[in-house]
């Protein structure tokens, strides 16, 4: 009998890699969204059933966990209205107490939570850092069966961090001014971490382990923008901002729509995203490098085409 598993932010980016991957196997796929009719294009799949939740209500909450196996954790958000971490609290703290309650009362005891690499309940540099930390703490100490995953910054298809960088690099035509560009990362692919998922939820050794996932170069800021930009044949002149002006930055567009920069991604971005430890080995997966991926869906359609030729005669 295939075993039926809930995803919260199943409809996000990486939910939809893992909702994918998981229908193929055969599981029963539950995700919860405040509107189903937005996210039809999971209903393409008979396993996968859309449930009108709110998961912040916890009678919602515990009634779509109703008969499941297993729960996913993947809700996150990287800014928050205000600058105050109310937000971040009661999205990633006050979420991962409810969930435990539902998890508790439905009798479910396997647990996986997706955190962030360098979430630090006490030294987090940022909100979002400490309110992602507090989570994991809570989840930790549970009772429940739990796996912890802490992901660096995530790309892809549909990703939000270079796709974000190439639509800024096309509104400045010469030159574009960058906070923080000697900031670390280790770029993790998302079918990567999607693997590490699938894995866990297959592998009881993985109960009560944490797993920080990296992938297998780190570069600056900087290095990824101007990558970024050779990627889509810009010419432009990448210029480092002084802490001072990079605050400010933040200051003023945390203020407009979309909030492409804030204070708390400044305060983010004190902490370089690197992992001390390969435990992607830990799982026996080999995680893609960014240069071999992100050409096949940032690269102009023409030299697209010639990188997918190319990874399908090299068998990835």
């Amino acid at each position: 009998m295939p075993k039926t598993i809930c995803i919260l932010g199943g409809t996000g980016f990486v939910g939809g890699h893992l909702v994918n991957r998981l229908a193929n196997e055969g599981w029963q796929i539950r995700i919860p969204t405040r509107r189903p009719e937005r996210h039809r294009q999971f209903l393409i799949f008979p396993s996968v059933t859309l449930s009108q939740t709110n998961i912040h209500d916890p009678e919602q909450l515990a009634a779509v966990l109703q008969r499941c196996d297993a729960v996913v954790n993947l809700v996150g958000i990287l800014n928050e209205p205000k600058d105050d971490g109310k937000g971040f609290e009661r999205v990633h703290v006050g979420l991962a107490e409810k969930l435990i309650t539902a998890c508790e009362k439905q009798g479910i005891k396997r647990l996986l939570h997706v955190s962030a690499l360098q979430a630090d309940a006490e030294k987090g540099s940022s909100y979002y850092l400490r309110s992602k930390g507090k989570a994991e703490q809570l989840i930790q100490a549970s009772g429940l069966e739990v796996s912890v995953f802490k992901p660096s910054v995530l790309f892809g298809a549909g990703d939000s961090f270079l796709n974000q960088f190439a639509g800024l690099l096309k509104l400045f035509p010469f030159a574009m001014p960058l906070a923080c560009a000697e900031s670390k990362f280790a770029p993790v692919w998302v079918q990567d971490v999607v693997s590490a998922l699938v894995y866990g939820l297959n592998h009881l050794d993985t109960i009560g382990q944490t797993y920080q996932l990296c992938g297998p170069k780190p570069y600056t800021l900087q290095e990824l923008v101007a990558y970024t930009a050779q990627l889509l044949h810009l010419q432009r002149q990448i210029i480092p901002l002084p802490d001072g002006i990079a605050q400010l930055q933040g200051r003023v567009m945390q203020a407009l729509p979309g909030q492409l920069f804030t204070m708390d991604n400044y305060r983010s971005l004190q902490t370089d995203s690197v992992c001390d430890a390969d435990d992607f080995a830990r799982l026996g997966i080999q995680p893609g490098y960014l240069e071999t991926i992100a050409p096949t869906y940032l690269a102009p359609s023409h030299q697209r085409e010639k990188y997918h030729q190319f990874r399908h005669l090299a068998g990835r």
